[in-house]
């Protein structure tokens, strides 16, 4: 497995960046650019769970394993869901789960340096060193826009 990186610089407060990452209905609009449609159910409290799931209801299945808010978020991703059943125990979850993505939050030059270190497994690394920079830059438009 290998973590990749990603950072954006963004000319907004940590807090409108934070909350603009992680609240309805911003967090569907950036998110979008890995799956349209993509949500969440859970939490983003420390210790909770919570479900990374695309319009099928499919996805990831996952817990937040540290969150300082507009400072730091860790999510643990525990396994795959599909079909409405959650899968944490299979032979093919067990060669990667867990893995993290974590979220760095600070400030830089009157605005917001997010970092992002995501954990990558099997046919994912294309896809997502394409995807994150698109993914940033969408929440970087959302996160000025309301500056």
């Amino acid at each position: 497995m290998k973590t990749q990186h990603f950072e954006i610089l963004i000319q907004a407060p940590r807090e409108r960046v934070w909350t603009t990452m992680l609240q309805s209905p911003t967090y569907e609009q950036w998110t979008a650019a890995f799956c349209e449609g993509s949500r969440f159910e859970g939490s983003w409290n420390a210790g909770q769970a919570i479900r990374f799931l695309d319009p099928a209801g499919n996805g990831m299945v996952s817990e937040i394993a540290e969150h300082r808010p507009a400072e730091f978020v860790s999510i643990r991703h525990l396994g795959f869901i599909e079909n409405g059943r959650e899968d944490t125990t299979s032979e093919a979850v067990r060669a990667w789960a867990p893995c993290y993505e974590n979220y760095r939050f600070s400030d830089e030059g009157g605005g917001t340096r997010l970092s992002v270190d995501s954990d990558v497994f099997g046919d994912y690394e294309d896809m997502m060193a394409r995807t994150w920079p698109l993914a940033l830059e969408r929440l970087k438009a959302l996160c000025e826009r309301t500056s």
